[in-house]
């Protein structure tokens, strides 16, 4: 047998290996291809109904009633909360297909970068989310309870007491937000502390000063009260 024939050989087998492994791979390619679009079409249904179960439990009329909206707009931010958890919802499951597909075809090293890097972070997305969502709506309810109890007092500043409780609680909320997602969480630390001292500091001169004048104001009538017996 001639070097001639060795190499047609060699390349025959070559060739025959490489559609054989072709043929092989090829259902695998079909059905994780299936998968793929399976996984694509359900997770758009499950998060445009989510999206349109949110829409219909008003929590974005909380967000705007709350003042949320325009804070967000005056950022460049068209703030949907049905959108958003839509939107999560389905790129969750469309991920979990992917991945599922990745498996069949053999794609292990790009299946553990999404678990990783997606699907572990993913829940701290969710998280910060509700936090945000929750401190939403407490935030409208304390600055209404604010309002109603420093006007029940006769306090002339009860709307502005309110827009800080309410914007009080925001920030608060948006700290945890940030250090779930482990944004900067040194610094959100320092900052968070930096507000409660700040707060309490505040909380104490207007205390302290208010004690001091309504300290003056009884010791005088005390005064009066006695030079008047």
């Amino acid at each position: 047998m001639t070097f001639l024939e060795n190499l047609g050989l060699v390349f025959q087998g070559s060739l025959l290996d490489l559609w054989y492994g072709f043929i092989n791979f090829v259902p695998g390619l079909i059905l994780a291809i299936i998968l793929f679009i399976v996984g694509w079409v359900v997770g758009s249904v499950l998060g445009r109904a989510i999206a349109q179960g949110i829409t219909a439990l008003k929590i974005d009329s909380l967000f705007e009633s709350a003042g949320a909206e325009e804070i967000m707009t005056r950022m460049g931010v068209k703030l949907s909360i049905g959108k958003f958890f839509g939107i999560i919802v389905k790129w969750f499951i469309i991920i979990v297909f992917l991945m599922a597909s990745l498996q069949i075809v053999g794609l292990t090293q790009v299946n553990d970068f999404l678990r990783t890097a997606v699907l572990l972070y993913l829940p701290k997305v969710i998280i910060a989310a509700i936090v945000l969502v929750i401190a939403t709506m407490i935030a409208e309810a304390m600055q209404k309870l604010v309002v109603a109890s420093s006007k029940a007092a006769h306090i002339s500043s009860a709307n502005m007491l309110g827009t800080i409780t309410r914007y009080a609680i925001w920030g608060f909320a948006f700290i945890i937000a940030l250090s779930e997602l482990g944004i900067a969480t040194a610094f959100m630390q320092i900052l968070f502390t930096g507000l409660i001292a700040a707060l309490a500091i505040a909380l104490g001169l207007s205390f302290g000063l208010g004690g001091k004048e309504a300290a003056a104001r009884a010791i005088d009538n005390i005064s009066k009260e006695v030079s008047g017996k």
